[in-house]
């Protein structure tokens, strides 16, 4: 009796920690929702210029069947830091670390490096500190012990009781002992009370003495500074409802105190006439700053980076390659792919398309694009829940 009670108490006790380690496994997918990739499938569609390939780094980290506005679900903001993989995931509230120890070039663990964000957009990392742009603040964290994951006790608030709403995403940059700050505009087309939004900040590393950088930029979720130069550029998302061609979104060379124009102005200093229909006798747009690339409009250009590797042929150094997110209010839907800008022509050309089929359907949005280490650029797709990694073979 005694022996018979305890063999059926041990096998209660297995089934437990089963239904236990079950249970715990289902949240733990359930809260960060990847895993690494299992092969190259699913982008033998996307076409390139000869010469390269495209494999998929990381795969289900996020998927939404339809195209909507504002950001899908899956993976946003790429950082890399010697060596490892950083993403932001706002739908999840937490920024995953996707590391490849084994150099196979995909994704052999996945983990949180910190959860229970509020929808966590923007990262980067200066002298040992990463900086995370939530919706509502901007905080930096450490991770010391190299564990990958944010040292317990070591976040700091820098900016806090940022204005919510509207377009939700943050943009944080780090750059030459200065923190630079993206927000959104609150509404399609009009007049804010909050100076932040719809431009960028600049602030201390430690959050203090912030003050508006430059003005009348109506979303610019991309920013990067030349290698070289330094200088900064960003995208811009123009406003909706004025028709499939208008108004242009734009690349813009963003310089400190300058306007560019939203809501009144867009484009080369058009004057919107729709939101501003005042007979004026001086032109409203005459003190703005123009875009430096017009965009195909509703192309929704996202993250953006400037070719410095070293594997990539000639023609490609220096170029600026952007992500377009692709159209939600067009008739013929555009966008769904990644150009390259040569800086000197200005001309813009087609690198990786296929995410837009000729039937109208979407198998991908493209976000946010990164030179990784060894000279490969790494791109993220929120709608396919992916990164990919495109390299030169050639």
């Amino acid at each position: 009796m005694s022996d018979d009670s305890s063999g059926r108490s041990y096998l209660w006790s297995l089934l437990f920690v089963a239904v236990v380690l079950f249970i715990v496994a289902f949240i733990a997918y359930d809260q960060l929702g990847v895993r690494p990739s299992a092969g190259a499938d699913g982008v033998e569609e996307i076409v390139l210029p000869p010469g390269f390939t495209i494999d998929t780094y990381a795969e289900d980290l996020g998927s939404s069947l339809v195209s909507y506005p504002g950001p899908d679900p899956g993976p946003r903001m790429l950082l890399q830091q010697d060596g490892v993989m950083f993403v932001s995931i706002p739908n999840k509230d937490l920024v995953a670390v996707l590391p490849d120890r084994d150099g196979d070039n995909k994704a052999d663990k996945v983990g949180v490096f910190i959860s229970d964000l509020n929808y966590p957009h923007g990262l980067d990392y200066f002298d040992g500190w990463f900086y995370i742009a939530e919706e509502d603040r901007v905080i930096r964290v450490r991770d010391d012990n190299n564990d990958l994951v944010a040292d317990e006790g070591s976040m700091e608030v820098l900016v806090d009781n940022l204005p919510t709403g509207g377009h939700s995403t943050r943009t944080v940059k780090v750059n030459d002992s200065k923190l630079y700050l993206s927000i959104g505009s609150s509404c399609n087309a009009c007049y804010e009370e909050d100076e932040r939004r719809a431009a960028i900040t600049q602030c201390d590393l430690n959050g203090s003495n912030c003050s508006v950088f430059a003005s009348g930029l109506r979303n610019s979720v991309g920013m990067v500074f030349h290698p070289i130069t330094g200088d900064l550029y960003a995208t811009n998302n123009g406003r909706d409802w004025l028709g499939d061609d208008l108004p242009p979104d734009e690349i813009n060379l963003i310089e400190q105190g300058n306007d560019y124009g939203w809501p009144i102005c867009y484009g080369k200093n058009i004057h919107d006439t729709d939101f501003d229909p005042n007979d004026l006798d001086a032109d409203p747009c005459a003190n703005k700053t123009p875009s430096l690339v017009d965009l195909q409009a509703h192309s929704a250009p996202l993250g953006l980076a400037f070719y410095n590797g070293s594997t990539f042929p000639e023609e490609y150094q220096g170029d600026l390659f952007v992500c377009y997110h692709g159209s939600w209010n067009r008739d013929d839907p555009t966008g769904y792919k990644i150009v390259s800008i040569d800086m000197e022509s200005l001309n813009v050309t087609d690198f990786a398309t296929g995410w837009l089929k000729d039937n109208g359907t979407v198998i991908g949005r493209p976000v946010d694009v990164i030179v990784a280490e060894d000279g490969s650029l790494l791109v993220s797709d929120d709608n396919a829940g992916k990164i990919y990694r495109i390299s030169y073979a050639g």
